[in-house]
């Protein structure tokens, strides 16, 4: 049976104008923004727009450096570095020794104000290179544990410290097993300073990372105690030291929030303090140290900042005059902008 030539060009014909209309509804819709046709500014850097921005940048940057070095400078902190001067005489050439013996760790120390301290005025303490921010030491804690008092069995990831005498721990893992337990007492003119031990954790830590109904169990019950221990009957929520210390330090030297003293120091005062040495920090040469600081609405004294600040605006005062004084003295004539290529009528020359 024949087929009809004219009847399959037009089928053909027909096809193909279907196949480029279907093309077609595929393609995207005009627009200036997926084109990048959009108007665009595009700034011609002269030398005095070059010299007003290097100026900008120095009266902005000097005066936030100086106000910042001013706050730090107004900081008053005092340090004391402890861990050999509280070892006795004949223990200094086998520090490990006495740490972990049952010798009595008692160390008494007096500190002179330098300088007038308003309150509040915080306690620290300062450990050197004590790696908190190792792989295996940031992972070793259950989250789930702190904070639900269903979960005590959660501790697949707290090992080595996970369960003692076949029981699991709570809280478990090294970061809380390692909880620093030194203590500092202190006492100015025969009489005692009260060191507020409360809200000196994060607020959203305390409501949301550590239970109010969960507590400590079979914690430093082990054969080897890491550091200090906590009370069976207080909730994990109300227990701020462990909380402090469960935020572990991205640096090996850093400072935690031991309390606060809520009372002005003057100047010349002397300090009686009382410490409690008993944290291990000789076994891998670590250094202790007490810090007593004011604060100022910069913070703590850190004069890196207004430093940076002081630095970034004297360079650019340094570079805005340097080009002043090659702009005034060898000028460069500006070329004709018109001439530029996004300037130019399409097709023109």
């Amino acid at each position: 049976m024949s087929s009809n030539p004219a009847s399959s060009s037009s089928g053909g014909a027909g096809s193909g104008d279907a196949t480029a209309a279907r093309r077609n509804t595929k393609r995207p819709k005009y627009s200036r923004f997926t084109q990048q046709e959009l108007p665009a500014c595009k700034p011609i850097l002269t030398p005095r727009v070059v010299i007003s921005a290097f100026m900008l940048v120095t009266i902005v940057f000097v005066p936030i450096g100086v106000a910042s070095l001013y706050a730090s400078r107004d900081v008053v902190e005092i340090v004391e570095r402890y861990e050999t001067d509280c070892i006795p005489e004949n223990f200094r050439n086998n520090k490990v020794a006495f740490i972990q013996s049952k010798a009595d760790k008692t160390c008494n120390k007096n500190i002179t104000v330098p300088k007038h301290m308003k309150q509040p005025i915080y306690v620290y303490y300062q450990l050197d290179n004590f790696y908190q921010n190792h792989r295996r030491y940031v992972k070793s804690r259950s989250d789930e544990q702190l904070k639900n008092p269903k979960s005590a069995n959660s501790v697949s990831a707290c090992k080595p410290e996970d369960s003692a005498n076949g029981q699991p721990i709570v809280p478990c893992g090294l970061i809380a097993w390692s909880l620093f337990n030194d203590t500092y007492t202190f006492s100015n003119k025969n009489r005692n300073l009260t060191v507020n031990k409360k809200g000196i954790s994060w607020k959203s830590d305390r409501e949301h990372k550590f239970g109010k109904n969960v507590f400590p169990k079979n914690f430093q019950s082990g054969s080897l105690i890491g550091g200090a221990n906590l009370s069976t009957n207080i909730p994990l929520s109300d227990q701020e030291d462990l909380i402090v210390w469960m935020r572990t330090a991205a640096l090996p030297t850093f400072r935690k929030l031991y309390g606060k003293i809520e009372e002005d120091l003057q100047q010349g005062d002397v300090l009686q303090v009382t410490l409690e040495n008993h944290y291990n920090t000789y076994s891998f040469n670590g250094k202790k140290k007490l810090v007593l600081s004011t604060t100022s609405w910069l913070g703590g004294k850190n004069d890196f900042l207004g430093i940076a600040y002081l630095t970034v605006g004297g360079l650019c005062f340094f570079l805005a005059m340097a080009f002043t004084i090659v702009y005034f003295v060898k000028p460069r004539q500006l070329g004709d902008p018109s001439y530029l290529s996004w300037n130019r009528a399409p097709g023109g020359h």
